[in-house]
């Protein structure tokens, strides 16, 4: 049986699938396109949901009918055995529409995960051991990204010592993506003996990994006062030949009441530089946002498997041994290189599905 406080839960979807009908077939609506857009999508979200639960409503009407019929028929012992029949056909129908819609509720609580993302690669305690383990997250993400035939772009990055990075922001799009990349938000360890360690000794670094969705249209409703910016430009230091080394092309854009500070450099014009500096910006106020909420809620934090902190550490990767654990599921693969090579779905499936059981659970 649903649970009442997803019965009530399931009269306001009602409420607002119907709504969105009006709307649509309201003929003004058409010259807005946005919106229109926008309801028409949202509509289909929710057709398959009410679909369902209409189905479960008039399944428990059923059933309640033919348990009333074989109170009432005492002596008829052939009608009862036909009403017993279609009580164990009813009962096996509400449970296979209630799995149902347990899948498509998580689908519609999931609905963020068909986006693009910003990723973020920061170098953490461990120095210019920690800026070469930053640049291993990149080549493992970035092989993972084409394994799954997905585009990714570099924002911005700060080089470290030996040919790693400080930090480093890319833009990944490809449909889905972010419902996979959303789990490496956090702490990742890594324990090795560096090349320039001569006692051979294990050390171990950290670096923190941060994953946005990229909302496109959505941030866009996001309105920032240009008098609230601080926009700064400077020569960029990436490849690019002559014309990078002499053009104040890249752009550094600070967001004043927030203190975000976002950059970009992958464009040799100062204006495209300036206009994706724009839209990570308005994703990382977005993400703001979204973090504030998740503090007040403490029970949302359950949607990344952990706190989503990002002081929290999240995996750990120990070369000596060849392997790799993710603490929040205690899963140990003794497969290092395979996952570094960009092989992520085997931790990644895991937390996935890990995911999924904790929100059958809520919904049941």
């Amino acid at each position: 049986m649903i649970k009442t406080n997803l019965i009530h839960f399931f009269y306001k979807l009602e409420k607002k699938f119907y709504c969105l009908s009006i709307l649509l077939s309201k003929y003004e609506i058409s010259y807005k396109q946005d919106k229109y857009i926008k309801y028409a999508q949202d509509y289909s979200r929710l057709a398959k949901l009410v679909s369902l639960w209409k189905l479960y409503q008039n399944l428990e009407i059923e059933l309640s009918y033919n348990n009333k019929l074989y109170n009432d028929s005492d002596n008829d012992l052939e009608l009862r055995s036909l009403i017993t029949e279609e009580i164990k056909l009813i009962k096996s129908n509400l449970f296979k529409f209630h799995f149902q819609i347990q899948q498509t509720l998580i689908t519609y609580s999931n609905k963020e995960d068909k986006n693009g993302i910003f990723l973020e690669i920061r170098a953490g305690t461990g120095g210019s051991e920690a800026a070469l383990f930053a640049g291993d997250l990149f080549r493992m993400y970035s092989k993972y990204a084409e394994k799954h035939n997905c585009n990714f772009e570099i924002i911005s990055f700060n080089s470290g010592e030996y040919g790693g990075f400080k930090e480093l922001i890319l833009r990944i799009e490809g449909y889905g993506i972010y419902g996979k990349f959303k789990f490496e938000s956090g702490t990742h360890r890594v324990q090795r003996i560096p090349d320039t360690e001569s006692m051979g000794r294990i050390h171990t670094s950290a670096c923190t990994v941060v994953v946005m969705p990229n909302l496109h249209k959505k941030v866009h409703n996001i309105k920032i006062n240009t008098n609230e910016l601080r926009i700064d430009t400077y020569r960029s230091s990436g490849a690019g030949g002559q014309h990078v080394n002499t053009t104040d092309s890249a752009v550094r854009i600070t967001h004043l009441p927030t203190k975000i500070v976002v950059e970009c450099q992958s464009e040799r014009s100062q204006h495209s530089n300036k206009a994706k500096a724009i839209e990570l910006l308005k994703a990382k106020i977005k993400q703001k946002k979204k973090d504030e909420v998740k503090i007040k809620q403490t029970t949302l934090r359950k949607s990344l498997i952990g706190s989503g902190d990002r002081s929290e550490r999240i995996r750990t990767y120990n070369f000596a041994q060849g392997r790799v654990t993710d603490h929040r599921i205690k899963l140990t693969i003794y497969d290092l290189n395979n996952i570094l090579s960009g092989n992520l779905d085997e931790i990644i499936i895991p937390l996935i599905n890990q995911l999924k059981s904790e929100q059958l659970m809520d919904i049941s």
